[in-house]
Formats: C-alpha cells, structure tokens, sequence
C-alpha cells in the first residue's frame, strides 16, 4: 500500500506547470516564438556578472572539500555570519550567524520553517492571492490553511475578513510581500497594523502568533517601492529567503530562515526548524551556492528589464481596456479578467498561444497572473495577441 497523497501529489502538476508543458509542446508544433508563454517564474534576466566571476574564482582558489564538501547543518558560520551582516547593514537589524540557518531555497525555508512551528490541529493564516504550494506545505505538517479573501481594490490585507477567521488554534500567519502573483507590496501601515492586531491577539488567546514572512522577491521593487523589513514591526517574524529571483538563479536552490533573537522561544524555534530539516532530509544548503551567496548577497539581477516590461503590458491594457492594479514589485502582472469565469479566459487564451495563468489557482477568481520575466521582444511581439483576446469581450 503506498501512501495515496504523495501519489496525487506526484501525479497532478499545478496548473502553472501544466501550462509550462503544454507551451513546450506548443513550441514544438508552431515554433517557439510563436508560443506566447507567461506561465512560469523563471527569470530569464542572466544573474549578475559577479555570480559568474565568483564561480570561477571559487573553483580555481578552493580545494575541493572547501568547494563542495559538507558544510554544518545550518550552513557554514562564515556565510551566515556575512549575510547576517549584510542585513544589518540594510535594516538596521542585529543579526548573528546564529539566527540564519542556510536552505536549498525557499521551498526548504518554508517547510522547514512550518514543520518546525506546526502541530496537527493548527491553524496557518494565508492571504489571498497566494502561492498554490502554501497549501500544500502547511497541509503536510497536520495543520489547516485558513484562507482570508483578497482585497481586490489595492491587495492590502483586509483586516475584517482576517478577524473573523482568528481563534486560538491559530499558530502562525504567512505573508508574501512582493506578493506572488498580484505584484503588490503591503505598505508600511499595513505591517504597523498588523502587528498591533497579532499583539492584542497573543494577549487574548495566551500564546504566541508567529509571522513568517515569504520574501523572494524582496528586492525586485518598482518606482521606489518601500518593503518594510517585517522583523522591525513585529517580534514573533521568521524571515524566509530566497535568492533565486534577485540573482536569477531558482534552478540554484540557495535560500534561509532567519529566526530573530527577539523572537518568542528563540532558540527552540531555531532548533525545531533545524529538525524539521533533518527529518525532511535537508542535510545541508548546496556548498558552492553558500560561498556564491554570501559574496553576492547585495547583487540583482538587471531589474530594468523587468521594470520595462511591466510598463509595455500596463500602458497596453490601460488602451485595451483591461483593468490591472499597477503592482509594486515582482515580476508578475494580476489583471482582472473581462468575464467573471477566469478559467474560461485562460482558456480563450490559450487558444491564441498565450499562456496565463487563472487567478482561481492563487485563491482569487476573476483575475489571471502574467509572469513578465521574459525577453522585453516577447512581450512587444505579444501584445497584439493580448489585444485580439481582449476584442473578443468588446
């Protein structure tokens, strides 16, 4: 008898992947630049030249136990230590390598981080539009996802829908800010607010409320958009990163949680999310990536690109009539569809070549993600696909 989750979860792609398959099968028949695919995050901006250099800089310099032998379970000191700094020197912050533990990326960050907060019969708050894998990884540890409705004026939190649906089995809360998929960055007054609401909640229901703060698109960031540093705000916050959309590197799986100090059970914290990662079999974050991060950890990618596309897509739907909150960051764009059915556009979509993504996946129907981290030529070229679409609703 084998265990029939994991089969279904094996079997059945997202619907992201899905259409990243079928667009690769698409391509086969028609072409590839015939194919108009905005289904997958997967930047094609090229990292920093100095990830490169420090590749090859590394591989000659070290030896080869230095260069891909185990490191400790958390990550070697001297990394952690160096982006600990790193962050203070950006956020005004206290870190030590003691409060970041090294991950293969941010799935890993996230899973160990729920594993270790998590018992069967919690409760994990999660904010609509939201990454579909959220489900999944709070679901394995035993505990329920409890989903709040988006605020589909300006994706800011709505603070009625969350308080009818706190109680005392509520462990934790997730955010992801640059949002995945709406693009939009919570305002300094809604983390100011939030925090003060869990406060009066943790004095209400007698325990801690922990925050985990999902930043990987911390630093792709539009019109001098301001990201609080959730920590600054909020005690009980567990930071979890990943460097594979500031560097362009996802396929690298280089990430870490960072577990402040001033955070409730410290220390216990720390060591549930380093068991929780031994008993997922994350033995250790990839050794040369750790070396690359921490020499690269205040690099990106060229954002310019994908500051142009957002422009090209928003200036072309704002003529055709199509209805999109300007996101504050990421590279991805939440437009709502003309017809309440966005499975049904997808699909009308898809039949032009151009692949979105329904909003119903994220938790918000009514909408599509477009996944923007692509050659700026693609999107010109898709532009007049977009706009035959949208004739189609005239």
């Amino acid at each position: 008898m084998l265990n029939e989750k994991m089969i279904a979860l094996g079997t059945a792609r997202s619907v992201i992947r899905e259409l990243f398959e079928y667009g690769n099968q698409r391509a086969a028949v028609v072409g590839r630049e015939n194919v108009f695919d905005f289904s997958l995050g997967n930047p094609s901006v090229p990292a920093p030249a100095k990830v490169n250099e420090t590749i090859e800089r590394l591989c000659r310099e070290l030896n080869p136990v230095q260069l891909h032998g185990y490191t400790s379970a958390p990550g070697a000191p001297a990394v952690r230590q160096t982006i600990a700094e790193s962050l203070n020197r950006r956020f005004g912050t206290r870190f030590s390598a003691e409060n970041l533990f090294l991950t293969c990326g941010a799935a890993a960050s996230l899973t160990c981080t729920l594993h270790g907060l998590c018992c069967p019969g919690d409760q994990v708050v999660v904010f609509a539009p939201y990454f579909p894998e959220y489900r999944v990884f709070i679901e394995k540890t035993g505990a329920e996802m409890v989903l709040v409705p988006a605020d589909t004026e300006a994706f800011q939190i709505s603070f009625e829908e969350l308080d009818r649906r706190m109680n005392p089995k509520t462990k934790a809360l997730l955010i992801n800010s640059p949002n995945n998929p709406s693009g939009a960055v919570y305002s300094e007054a809604t983390i100011q607010k939030l925090a003060a609401y869990l406060r009066e909640k943790e004095r209400e229901y007698g325990h801690p409320i922990y925050l985990i703060s999902d930043e990987p698109y911390r630093e792709i960031v539009f019109d001098g958009a301001f990201v609080p540093y959730v920590p600054n705000y909020y005690e009980n916050t567990l930071v979890c990163y990943s460097f594979s959309k500031s560097l362009s590197l996802p396929g690298e799986r280089i990430g870490y949680i960072v577990v402040p100090d001033a955070c409730a059970e410290s220390r216990l914290v720390f060591a549930a999310c380093a068991g929780a990662a031994r008993a997922l079999g994350y033995v250790c974050a990839p050794s040369l990536m750790q070396l690359v991060a921490a020499e690269c950890c205040e690099e990106t990618a060229d954002l310019s690109v994908y500051a142009e596309n957002r422009r090209l897509l928003l200036e072309g739907f704002r003529q055709m009539g199509i209805h999109c909150v300007a996101p504050g960051g990421t590279f991805y764009l939440f437009p709502r569809t003309p017809e309440p059915d966005d499975v049904a556009f997808a699909r009308r979509a898809k039949e032009l070549d151009l692949l979105v993504v329904p909003g119903s996946g994220f938790g918000c129907p009514g909408h599509v993600r477009i996944s923007h981290c692509v050659p700026t030529e693609r999107v010109k070229k898709a532009l007049p696909v977009f706009e035959r679409l949208a004739a189609l609703y005239r």
